[in-house]
């Protein structure tokens, strides 16, 4: 790799304090798009391996993507950093992804739910495969009441006798094939909701639940509030995922269910907010 030449001067705004072993300096510029097409092929980037590739320290590391992360351009996580993602990926590819461990996820979930409960299953892929997991019991809860945004969700339910379902009004966005915005959430007002099963955007390291829509995350933040027991469905790729919104009063949930157990620091950080780990 070559690398440009300066003068011994550093300049506050674009430190050249990075060293190889040639002895030539190294621009933060250069380490600063290294980092970023990184995030661009991988969708993340480690401190310990960027610091290792060009030869220099942690903390220069850090403080590079510390600069880049106040510009905008990512999102830092324990141990590196993480793309922004502004939009959710549209739902067939995301049924795809991790289709085991969202399965895993459903029945998990499924356990939780007894006989005459009222129950809110969110829109997403993983709360439909809790709905499947509902009809593929031997012996299923009875006299249960769904309330749901979720096209999907609605069909694969309304047909099992023991389950009556609520569709909550609203908007349907095609993309979720869900419905959403202001009628969704005074609809909300009309029941008492036992549990409620919410999906979520990501998870950062600091162990807070963030969502891509204000829509989304006003929804689930009012649900984690008024549901006797809220829990939020995520699985293992939710981790360190970062989106743009946080959601609201996330810490009165009950917790959170996954397929894998996370690295240490969201289970600190978590246990510190006061949520459960519920390993599928």
């Amino acid at each position: 790799m070559s690398v440009a030449e300066t003068s011994s001067q550093s300049d506050p705004q674009n430190p050249v304090d990075a060293q190889n072993p040639t002895g030539q300096r190294i621009l933060a510029s250069q380490r600063h798009d290294e980092i970023l097409r990184r995030l661009n092929e991988d969708g993340v980037a480690g401190i310990s391996e960027i610091a290792a590739f060009f030869d220099v320290s942690r903390e220069t590391i850090r403080r590079d993507l510390k600069l880049l992360a106040q510009r905008g351009l990512l999102a830092l996580v324990h141990g590196g950093a993480t793309k922004i993602q502004l939009h959710e990926p549209a739902f067939g590819l995301r049924s795809q992804e991790n289709s085991g461990g969202k399965a895993a996820i459903g029945q998990a979930a499924c356990a939780l739910i007894r006989s005459g409960m009222v129950v809110f299953l969110d829109s997403g892929t993983t709360t439909l495969a809790l709905a499947q997991a509902l009809t593929q019991q031997d012996k299923a809860p009875e006299n249960l009441t769904i309330c749901t945004t979720s096209l999907r969700i609605a069909l694969q339910l309304c047909h099992v006798p023991t389950i009556r379902v609520h569709i909550l009004g609203g908007e349907i966005s095609p993309e979720e094939e869900a419905s959403g915005g202001i009628d969704v959430l005074q609809a909300l007002e009309h029941f008492r909701f036992d549990l409620a099963f919410l999906g979520t955007g990501g998870i950062t390291a600091e162990g807070e639940i963030t969502d891509f829509t204000r829509n989304g995350a006003e929804l689930r933040s009012r649900l984690a509030v008024v549901a006797g027991e809220a829990w939020f469905l995520a699985s293992a790729e939710k981790f360190g995922r970062m989106t743009p919104l946080r959601v609201a009063h996330y810490e009165q949930a009950a917790g959170i269910i996954t397929d894998h157990r996370p690295e240490p620091q969201f289970v600190t950080a978590l246990a510190e907010k006061g949520l459960r780990l519920h390993i599928s």
